[in-house]
């Protein structure tokens, strides 16, 4: 029982991210974002730093991924374009070089609009009350043809997931990350002469918001979907791979507008191919599930010093999941994704 409790410890109290020597003060899962980030206290060079917000929208026949993103020496705007139904994808990505603070991302996910413009991209994320906002213009998206988006996501008052992770090789190395479940969708994105138009009633999106600063080298699994179980609003953020999680995993159950804490769950990924069915197990056996893919957003860049692999399977989820009330909740179908990352920069 000792271990369970520290292998997820919840962070309950507000306090400083960092202590005056540049490490965690407190590693652990919180609701919420109650460990305040600054960039001035960060004891690591600016290039190390790595700022980001990114969101994904989903419905079960098409999706958009919207980055905006610092990390230090790099810059990297990107949005995707996702038919799940005939099965085709295009991300289309920008870098910017040395960017080091000088797009000042907000130090917190409850406030703070960020604007990126250049020559072919417009992009905008604004935070609001209760709400939250995509705008987006990329001309020369695809074959010549300008992509656009207007999406709005409902965030009433619910639990989240966040967590703050060390690394045991460099404790001045930090993970601190928040995810948003179940926002419910409303917009348009356009291209091509197409309208993909997003419905709340079914639609939703998710924030993953995070600063840090990473080691060089790292592998990590992760996945997440929203829908609607017996009427309600339903979402799973699972993973590991990244950093020490000792204190806390990430993996956590969103019903209702409420989170329910998950310990360790395992991905089992075929080794000949990402697009045949997957196994997802837990450790308390609350998350047991078959993964059915129908799309690889797969993604390679190999510039020598920077390396980054990447497999965002997206697909349907079967099974079950458990509250913390022992309540078994059937998944059937539910369309979200699982993803294979190895980054090295």
């Amino acid at each position: 029982m000792t271990e369970m409790k520290m292998r997820n410890h919840e962070v309950t109290t507000r306090h400083p991210l960092l202590t005056a020597e540049g490490t965690l003060m407190e590693p652990g899962w919180s609701r919420q974002l109650l460990q305040m980030y600054d960039r001035r206290a960060i004891k690591a060079p600016k290039f190390c730093i790595k700022e980001w917000d990114y969101y994904l929208v989903l419905n079960e026949d098409f999706a958009g991924a919207f980055t905006l993103s610092d990390d230090g020496y790099i810059g990297l705007q990107s949005v995707s374009l996702l038919n799940l139904k005939e099965g085709w994808e295009h991300t289309e990505t920008i870098l910017n070089a040395l960017p080091m603070g000088k797009f000042h991302m907000p130090s917190t996910s409850e406030e703070g609009t960020i604007r990126y413009k250049d020559d072919r991209l417009q992009m905008t994320f604004f935070k609001g009350p209760g709400k939250r906002g995509i705008a987006c213009r990329f001309e020369d998206f695809w074959e010549g043809k300008t992509f656009a988006c207007k999406i709005e996501l409902e965030q009433p008052q619910m639990d989240t997931m966040v967590i703050a992770t060390p690394w045991k090789e460099n404790r001045r190395a930090f993970y601190y990350n928040q995810k948003i479940n179940t926002m419910r969708a409303s917009g348009w994105m356009k291209f091509d002469g197409k309208e993909y138009v997003f419905n709340p009633e079914t639609d939703f999106g998710t924030l993953d918001w995070g600063r840090g600063v990473w080691t060089y080298d790292n592998r990590w699994y992760w996945g997440s979907g929203n829908g609607i179980v017996d009427g309600k609003p339903f979402g799973f953020n699972i993973g590991y791979g990244f950093g020490d999680t000792s204190a806390a995993s990430e993996n956590m159950l969103f019903y209702d507008g409420v989170g329910h804490k998950l310990d360790d769950v395992e991905f089992h990924i075929p080794a000949d191919s990402y697009m045949k069915p997957w196994k997802f197990t837990s450790s308390d056996g609350r998350f047991e599930m078959d993964f059915v893919p129908v799309l690889d957003r797969a993604a390679k860049i190999d510039a020598k010093i920077i390396l980054s692999d990447q497999h965002q399977v997206f697909g349907r989820m079967t099974g079950k999941a458990v509250l913390d009330d022992g309540r078994v909740l059937e998944i059937k179908d539910l369309m979200c994704f699982a993803e294979d990352v190895h980054n090295r920069y």
